[in-house]
């Protein structure tokens, strides 16, 4: 691809605007320049390591919640200067310098707290140059006001001090000289002054013959001169030689300090490029964070057939929030075989920014911004990136908007390829609808042909219809509110969608009797078209509700069974319990009725055997201790016989759901977005319509289930207790009710920590987690998890009562 046409299409997808918003979170000039000069990378390798780092810094940021690079000064031109032979760098450039060690040392320090979980961030810090003997020099010999101190050599401060000493001489000599004037001869309020570089005393105009010396100045009315004295002369003369080598001698340390700088200037330009991209990653971490993204994986593995090449997962327009628009997610599977997205349905609905949406994620990702995107999010790799979309006609080289379209379309079909991303808006419009219907139904055709991916916008029915007939061309729309004459901005696949032109110009207001022709002047193929997919949509959703309601049978019927299984199991587990229980106290029993029967044959035997009692006695004595022994043991090994063995624990209650996650119902086999949760009822949203199920039937998607909290069956002794719950995809206003309830079932089951699971993002449930956690006496200590624990995604609470 030529370089002009990935500009092009970077500029329409108004990518810069994007790199800008990025941009405004760097610390610095070079950090903020390293953004706005990131393009896409080509190759998986490259990619990959991009956003790898760039998704260590989040880890970082979110380790050190405080953490923001030091100023990094612009020095490369002096640094070039600096490695010139000759070359003397001022004060103030040594002064940046300084500034560059010191950013330097700082940043590599911070980069390295964590260099066995962040390893990439480590290695950028091995090029972040670390020269203290350099650094203390400058320290030593700059001041903070943009010169050399007297520290910079023992010859500076010796001609300081004498500088110091001799002015301040020469000020007492002068201003006794001026109190000892005739007072014709004083100027009222006068003081001494430099004048020319000179001490001066004031002194009217008509005394000047009287005290002498040199004019060096007059006040603006001319009748105030400014005279050295003859007195003043010699001193003043040895203060100028004082100055003239005090200059010699802060060139000779500027040249010096040069010098000391120019064998590293190489390593510095090199130390300031690698600060200049922690500041790019640092801004790219700081953005991702605020808007929620997450790491894709971009992949240029082979395409085999069936196979999901691209996955958009919760992904949302990144510049939507900025111009307060509401950021409504989309989700989107394509396979290998589908190569055209095409995406129809009424103005204003979307199309347009879905389109820019779906480029801007792929030129972020390619060029290591982690995006706006969900987990799970699995993007191909891209080579090239071709664009049509707006008015792109041009006075200039005499082009219609059509025309221009045309030369674009005629371009991408020459550059585009297996491994291209187009992106065209409206799509055979501006022209003959029946030819440039024609037209666009041929390019489409082409570009599923050549691969890659494209994604066009149209209004027209004619290759919506195409769509329909070919596999590799997919139809979309954008869901529209029939009711409020709306768009929901709702991605939905495998269904065009309508253009709603006369509704909402009806809505809009436009005279009846208008609309009324216009819809007499529809042909009767496109009345029928309409009529077609709206009528389509009706079936489409009355089908899928009589299938909801013959499932919900079903699954309530396979509830209650389960209901009474997991009932009878319960009772079953109990009454184990119970046997257990009361074998154990008769063996508590039975081993203090043996203990109590040896005590009193001991007794016995003692006082028969001091009462001289007869053989008889004593024999029968015998006989009764063997008979107690043997009943006891008896019992003792009836109440030890090995009892049943113990059911397997109860298999965990399903994942805690909230709004606005996906899930998929398992007794319809439909995936959707959940809008409601009513109790033990959800709302789900699949396909443009929603159902009423239970959140036992709905199973998250792309997301481990979270802790089970099941409320008909509380917990049984024998089933081990959970230490882990996830907290992921719920807001932070749902967190604390959540938390509490996992925690008070971790401390009542004596478990010593629970690891809460509420993944990295911008960290504000991170946040709220911790909130809830110092608030709770019982949590003894909360922590980031580590890094065989999940890292800064985890959060581990210990409970006071671990270990007592």
């Amino acid at each position: 691809m030529t370089g002009g046409s990935e500009q092009h299409a970077l500029a329409v997808l108004e990518y810069p605007r994007v790199l800008d918003r990025i941009a405004g979170f760097a610390s610095s000039g070079p950090g903020r320049a390293d953004v706005l000069a990131l393009r896409p990378w080509r190759e998986t390798e490259a990619v990959e390591a991009a956003l790898a780092v760039a998704d260590e810094m989040v880890g970082l940021l979110l380790r050190l919640e405080q953490w923001t690079p030091p100023p990094i000064p612009d020095a490369e031109p002096l640094l070039r200067k600096a490695g010139v032979d000759g070359a003397v760098l001022d004060a103030d450039q040594l002064g940046r310098v300084s500034e560059l060690l010191r950013a330097s040392r700082v940043v590599r320090a911070d980069l390295r707290k964590f260099s066995a979980e962040l390893p990439r961030l480590a290695a950028l810090s091995e090029l972040m140059v670390r020269l203290p003997d350099l650094e203390a020099r400058l320290d030593r010999s700059l001041d903070p006001n943009g010169g050399l101190s007297d520290g910079a050599s023992s010859d500076l401060r010796r001609i300081r001090k004498s500088l110091r000493s001799g002015r301040s001489a020469l000020v007492r000599r002068l201003e006794r000289y001026v109190s000892q004037l005739p007072e014709r001869l004083q100027v009222p309020d006068g003081s001494v002054t430099l004048r020319a570089g000179r001490y001066c005393v004031p002194v009217r105009r008509e005394g000047m013959s009287q005290v002498g010396g040199i004019v060096h100045d007059e006040s603006a009315t001319h009748r105030t001169l400014f005279v050295e004295p003859p007195e003043a002369i010699e001193a003043m003369n040895r203060i100028a030689e004082l100055e003239r080598e005090e200059v010699r001698e802060i060139q000779r340390v500027l040249r010096d300090l040069t010098e000391a700088v120019r064998p590293q200037s190489e390593t510095l330009v090199a130390s300031l490029g690698a600060l200049a991209h922690a500041d790019s990653l640092f801004a790219r971490a700081r953005y991702a964070l605020e808007h929620g993204g997450c790491r894709p994986v971009v992949t240029s593995d082979d395409r085999t057939a069936g196979s999901v090449v691209y996955r958009a997962v919760d992904a949302r327009h990144p510049l939507l929030d900025i111009a307060g628009e509401p950021a409504v997610p989309f989700h989107l599977d394509l396979e290998s075989d589908e190569r055209v997205l095409l995406i129809s349905g009424p103005n204003a609905g979307g199309k347009t920014v879905l389109l820019k949406a779906i480029g801007l994620l792929s030129a972020m990702s390619q060029s290591g911004i982690i995006p706006p995107v969900g987990e799970g999010t699995r993007l191909p790799l891209f080579r090239t990136f071709h664009a049509i979309i707006g008015d792109e006609q041009s006075i200039q080289a005499s082009l219609s908007t059509f025309s221009a379209q045309v030369e674009g379309l005629r371009q991408i079909l020459e550059e585009a390829d297996g491994n291209s991303l187009v992106l065209i808006d409206e799509l055979g419009g501006n022209t003959d609808p029946a030819e440039g219907g024609a037209l666009a139904g041929a390019i489409l055709l082409r570009l599923a042909a050549q691969g890659g991916l494209s994604v066009v916008t149209t209004h027209l029915g004619e290759l919506k219809d195409l769509a329909a007939q070919e596999t590799s061309i997919v139809n979309a729309s954008l869901q529209f509110d029939t009711g409020a004459m709306r768009p929901t901005f709702r991605l939905l696949r495998d269904r065009p969608g309508r253009s709603y032109a006369l509704e909402i110009a009806r809505r809009l207001g436009l005279p009846e009797d208008i609309l009324s022709m216009a819809q007499s002047r529809l042909t009767g193929g496109e009345r029928r078209v309409e009529a077609l997919l709206g009528e389509l949509e009706e079936r489409a959703a009355e089908v899928d509700r009589l299938a909801v309601e013959a499932r919900l049978a079903a699954k309530r019927t396979s509830e209650t069974e389960q209901v009474l299984d997991e009932t009878a199991e319960r009772l079953g587990r109990r009454e184990k319990e119970i046997e257990r229980e009361a074998r154990k106290k008769v063996e508590e029993y039975l081993l203090s009725a043996r203990g109590a029967v040896e005590e009193e044959v001991e007794r016995l035997r003692h006082t028969a055997a001091s009462a001289s009692a007869d053989p008889s006695g004593a024999a029968a004595l015998d006989t009764a201790v063997r008979e107690a022994r043997a009943a006891v043991e008896k019992s003792l090994r009836e109440v030890r016989k090995p009892g049943d063995e113990q059911p397997a624990p109860a298999p965990p209650a399903p994942g805690l759901l909230v709004v606005g996650d996906r899930a998929r119902s398992r007794s319809l086999a439909v995936e959707g977005e959940v809008l409601e949760i009513r109790g033990e009822e959800a709302v789900l949203e699949a396909g443009g319509l929603r159902f009423t199920l239970t959140v036992a039937d709905l199973e998250p998607i792309g997301q481990a289930s979270r802790i089970a909290m099941r409320q008909p069956a509380p917990p049984l002794p024998d089933i081990a207790p959970a230490t882990e719950i996830d907290m992921r995809g719920l807001r932070v206003d749902e967190i604390e009710a959540v938390l509490s309830q996992g925690l008070d079932a971790a401390f009542v089951n004596d478990v010593p920590f629970l690891r809460i699971i509420h993944g990295k993002g911008t960290g504000a449930l991170r946040q709220e987690v911790g909130r809830v956690l110092a608030g709770d006496t019982r949590v003894r200590a909360h922590r980031i998890g580590g890094f065989q624990e999940g890292g800064s995604g985890v959060t581990v609470a210990e409970f006071g009562n671990a270990g007592d």
